[in-house]
């Protein structure tokens, strides 16, 4: 076996014709529990896979299908099992993994500054260390966002199993069979023209389905990283169907941003009044804990569980 020495918060070990393992260093603490149980929670049945607490999902990497898996190690670091990824694509790929484990979350002035706040400190004594999972893509995170208005986690997980299974590709790596994994997530070009009400939703929410994926191959950088949330959601909102909670929960969950805050999210909103009261009003609470509302939120939901 070669060892690769550890550059960037990341060492990999090499066994000839064996899959590749990339150790992710993070800075502690990291709660594991509550980033498993997120995507736990969201596996699309076909592309994604939670069983004994690894974490197991297909991609596309510079145009080839690969499968990786993620999972806890010793010493403040993740493993990463990769097949079939090449080479060029490696940097690129840990760049995604460590993006949508948040592992590069400044902790410390997070939680300094939420601990200020009374409710906010009891949540982070029950889980120091909560992370902002991130999606993916852009493409799939929207079209997950889309496909959860106002629906359960649980509802929308079924209709994105049968978005996948009729519009995906199926899956080409030799290690499907033994994950129970079978396709990747579809392309924005496989949904633009379809009428995708034939997957058991309102006409409506298929029609957004639809603009979104237009509107992302129109513009591949429609949910990059920006400065002015403010004036980018207002953008996306003009989008037929997406509104206020969609284009924050986007910038949560797709942007990274650290303040965006759904504040009409009825799971956010039943989840602190179960904790301070019928009358606390979640976006006035919320003004405390800017620049960091998504960490609070992410508190907040993952309160429930």
């Amino acid at each position: 076996m070669n060892h690769v020495p550890a550059r960037h918060g990341y060492r990999r070990s090499v066994r000839s014709g064996q899959p590749l393992t990339i150790w992710l260093n993070y800075q502690p603490p990291l709660h594991w529990p509550s980033l498993l149980g997120f995507f736990a929670a969201r596996c699309i049945s076909g592309i994604e896979t939670v069983q004994a607490g690894v974490y197991a999902r297909t991609l596309v990497l510079h145009g080839r299908h690969a499968v990786i898996q993620v999972s806890p190690a010793h010493g403040h670091r993740l493993k990463l099992t990769v097949f079939g990824v090449p080479p060029a694509a490696l940097p690129s790929l840990i760049a995604k993994v460590r993006r949508v484990f948040d592992l590069d979350a400044p902790t410390a002035a997070i939680e300094a500054h939420l601990g200020h706040d009374p409710l906010m400190a009891r949540l982070l004594a029950a889980r120091p260390g909560l992370r902002v999972p991130q999606g993916w893509d852009s493409f799939e995170q929207a079209m997950r966002t889309v496909l959860g208005q106002q629906i359960s986690v649980a509802g929308a997980m079924t209709l994105a199993a049968r978005l996948v299974l009729r519009y995906g590709r199926p899956l080409s790596s030799p290690v499907a069979d033994a994950q129970g994994l079978t396709h990747v997530f579809p392309v924005p070009a496989a949904l633009v023209d379809e009428d995708l009400s034939v997957l058991g939703m309102p006409r409506s929410r298929a029609r957004t389905l639809s603009t979104m994926a237009r509107a992302l191959l129109d513009d591949p950088q429609l949910l990059s990283p920006t400065a002015d949330l403010a004036g980018w959601a207002k953008r996306l909102c003009q989008l037929p169907g997406i509104g206020p909670w969609s284009a924050q929960y986007l910038a949560l969950r797709q942007l990274g941003a650290g303040d965006a805050m759904p504040s009409s999210d009825l799971v956010l909103i039943k989840a602190l009044r179960l904790l301070e009261g019928p009358e606390a009003q979640l976006a006035e609470r919320a003004r405390a804990w800017s620049p960091w509302r998504a960490y609070a939120a992410q508190h907040l939901w993952t309160s429930l569980s």
